[in-house]
């Protein structure tokens, strides 16, 4: 059972704050350096402000997220929306020329009514949970959504948009870097709200992004049960966690896949490597770098491909048997082993380089397949890896079985705009 309900989100003043696009961010973990630097100083008001502060020395930069978020509130910079409701949110955009428009809702999911119906798909890093816990405990409250996934079965989503939606103006519009136009509508009327709540409620759901949120909203609120003790009655705001929903429709859904940018530790003769690689691999050159990621995309609807640049030259890896996957990844389910992914991360990585993949400083990981060959281009030390983008169906498939795909499997495109709400635990501690 997936138990959901409104909130009364914080959001910006757009009387004070006229241009929402100079105040909003993309979510903390793909923003680069350079990017964060730039959204500082955009505007003084900019969230990122709250949701990824600058180290400075002597500084405790959580702290000062949580005086920022105070100070907005006072400064009404930052307000409370009218009235508890559940957030329609959609996003236009597009990928290689084509128009799509993803739909969804935001609202606030119980975490512990969640667990039998909530699926993760995705291993976490110990790193990123303790320092989004440590943002978590100043500010008290979620900056930015979990991003779920589910079939929607009762066609939640558009019978709200065709019955609710379509024809009414949305009370925040913003146009971000990307060119991406993300809208946001209220649904407050309480039929609505129940027929929503009431129609999720047997839906299977699955985290697509933000396992780390996810993972920190249970424990703050453990913490907080602990700390509260008989107090808690369970329906406080820190038992539940700002969740974006949307369906599994392909029209809008986009899924891009993560590289990988692998640093040597030692040198490789590319000859010994590729026969080691021909061992489980068809191993094909390919000249062109427009034709090679066009055969990679090809290839990604019918058999398993990964992709290799180094030394200024292109190689399509094919896979030969998926039967040789049984042996080199015998303790996962035919749903793990099958994956891209795990096919690179075992037979190739573990297998033929040593690579140990928990090494943060061996391996970077990015959407960007250009910026990993210009850096390759740059560093003899560097072989980038190619993968096609893992399919929703494959996330779910996996999830069902209790598994969990590696670190950085999946990019979802485009990401929720962090600073559109935020769900605040509570007033008296603004």
């Amino acid at each position: 059972m997936s138990k959901i309900k409104p909130f009364q989100a914080v959001i910006y003043n757009q009387e004070k704050i006229k241009d929402m696009s100079q105040v909003v961010c993309p979510p903390y973990d793909v923003i680069s350096p350079a990017e964060q630097e730039r959204y500082h100083k955009i505007n003084q008001y900019n969230f990122l402000h709250i949701l990824l502060g600058k180290d400075v020395a002597g500084e405790d930069k959580y702290k000062r997220a949580g005086d920022y978020f105070i100070s907005w509130l006072k400064d009404n910079v930052l307000k409370y929306d009218e009235k508890p409701a559940i957030y329609f949110y959609s996003q236009q955009y597009k990928v290689k020329g084509e128009t799509k428009t993803r739909y969804g809702f935001i609202s606030l999911l119980h975490l512990e009514e969640s667990k039998s119906s909530l699926f993760v798909h995705e291993h976490t890093r110990l790193e990123a949970k303790e320092d989004r816990f440590r943002l978590t405990s100043q500010v008290k409250a979620n900056l930015s959504p979990i991003f779920i996934v589910f079939e929607d079965r009762k066609r939640i989503i558009q019978r709200t948009l065709s019955q609710h939606i379509q024809g009414k103006t949305p009370f925040i519009e913003v146009t971000d870097d990307e060119k991406t136009v993300h809208r946001v509508w209220r649904l407050d009327e309480p039929e609505v709200v129940k027929g929503i709540q009431d129609s999720l409620e047997q839906e299977d759901i699955f985290i697509a992004d933000g396992h780390h949120r996810y993972e920190v909203a249970c424990a703050y609120r453990d913490q907080m049960r602990n700390k509260l003790g008989k107090n808690s009655n369970g329906e406080e705001n820190f038992n539940y966690v700002l969740t974006y929903f949307t369906n599994t429709d392909q029209r809008g859904l986009s899924i891009f896949p993560i590289h990988r940018l692998l640093r040597l530790t030692s040198n490789v003769d590319m000859n010994e490597f590729k026969l080691k690689l021909k061992e489980f691999f068809d191993v094909e050159e390919v000249k062109d770098k427009d034709r090679f990621f066009f055969l990679m995309h090809k290839a990604g609807f019918s058999e398993h491909l990964i992709g290799l640049y180094k030394d200024k030259k292109y190689w399509l890896l094919r896979l030969k048997n998926v039967k040789i996957l049984d042996k080199m990844i015998s303790d996962k389910p035919k749903e793990y082993r099958v994956l891209d992914v795990a096919i690179l991360n075992y037979l190739i990585l573990k297998n033929m380089l040593n690579c140990n993949l928990d090494d943060k400083d061996l391996i970077i990981f990015s959407p960007h397949a250009d910026d990993f060959i210009e850096q390759v281009n740059k560093n003899p030390t560097y072989m980038a890896f190619f993968l096609n983008p893992v399919k929703v169906e494959q996330i779910i498939a996996v999830a069902r079985k209790g598994e969990r795909m590696p670190p950085k499997s999946t990019y979802f495109y485009p990401k929720v705009l962090s600073g559109l709400v935020v769900n605040k635990f509570d007033k008296e501690s603004a």
